[in-house]
């Protein structure tokens, strides 16, 4: 088994494929931007679920979130402390200075983009906005190890170094989410294999040509430590300390990385 283990490689997607990947992608990415222009005090998170599910219908794509596992929303939008998957709820009303964490999935022609960021309603505190610049800083140097040739813990460790420097960068210390990280993507959303956020270099499938992982850091002010609450899905910080998720679908090409989920 050890031989075989080293030869196993994460599949590969032809040049075609990565570009209907990116098509679907590119819908992700247009209802984020959507959702962060029109995210204003008083509205609630059900009011940013309806957006973006109305602009991934409008370009002929279905969100891929809705009725997954049975989640209710199209969007799940992570407030604060929330760190993911939160429901979207017509009782969660945004307030001036909260950190809005939405993650986006779009399903088109049968393949999915799946994508994530964090922005703040009005002004964000310093040390809010610092974990936020931080964590968006820390997916886009994680991923350039999104290369050919490399394991998939190399990303898992690009991204824990990159978290570890950013703290000086950003004058923030920050807490890797344990248990949570990124995955596979192509047909599904959740494909193998899971990408760890932290761990040692050069474990796991060979990375290849026209591999993709959906990459995403959740970083927090506090804890490492999180609890799902009794809806199933809220995933939030034990100590309360709030946190940001970035994520980019990203192919690796020969060429370099490849983000397939751009906000143009």
């Amino acid at each position: 088994m050890g031989f075989r283990s080293k030869k196993k490689m994460i599949p590969a997607k032809t040049p075609g494929e990565l570009d209907a990947m990116q098509a679907a992608g590119e819908i992700v990415g247009k209802a984020l931007q959507v959702v962060r222009a029109e995210a204003k005090p008083g509205m609630s998170t059900w009011d940013l679920d309806q957006i973006a599910e109305q602009v991934i219908r409008d370009a002929g794509a279905t969100p891929t979130f809705l009725g997954y596992q049975g989640f209710p929303g199209s969007v799940c939008a992570s407030v604060n402390e929330v760190i993911v998957h939160g429901i979207p709820a017509k009782d969660i009303i945004l307030e001036e200075g909260d950190l809005v964490s939405i993650d986006c999935g779009a399903t088109l022609d049968g393949w999915v983009g799946d994508s994530a960021w964090s922005f703040g309603i009005g002004e964000l505190d310093e040390d809010v906005s610092a974990l936020n610049q931080a964590t968006e800083w820390v997916l886009m140097e994680g991923l350039k190890a999104m290369i050919p040739g490399n394991r998939l813990t190399d990303v898992s460790h690009a991204l824990e170094v990159a978290t570890r420097k950013a703290e000086t960068k950003f004058g923030v210390l920050l807490g890797i989410v344990d248990g949570y990280g990124g995955h596979g993507i192509g047909h599904t959303m959740h494909e193998e294999p899971y990408l760890a956020n932290e761990g040692k270099p050069g474990k796991g499938p060979l990375i290849q040509a026209g591999s993709v992982l959906a990459i995403e850091p959740m970083l927090t002010l506090g804890t490492v430590d999180s609890a799902v609450l009794e809806d199933d899905w809220t995933v939030v910080t034990l100590d309360g300390s709030w946190a940001a998720h970035w994520e980019h679908t990203v192919a690796a090409t020969d060429g370099g990385p490849r983000i397939l989920t751009p906000r143009k």
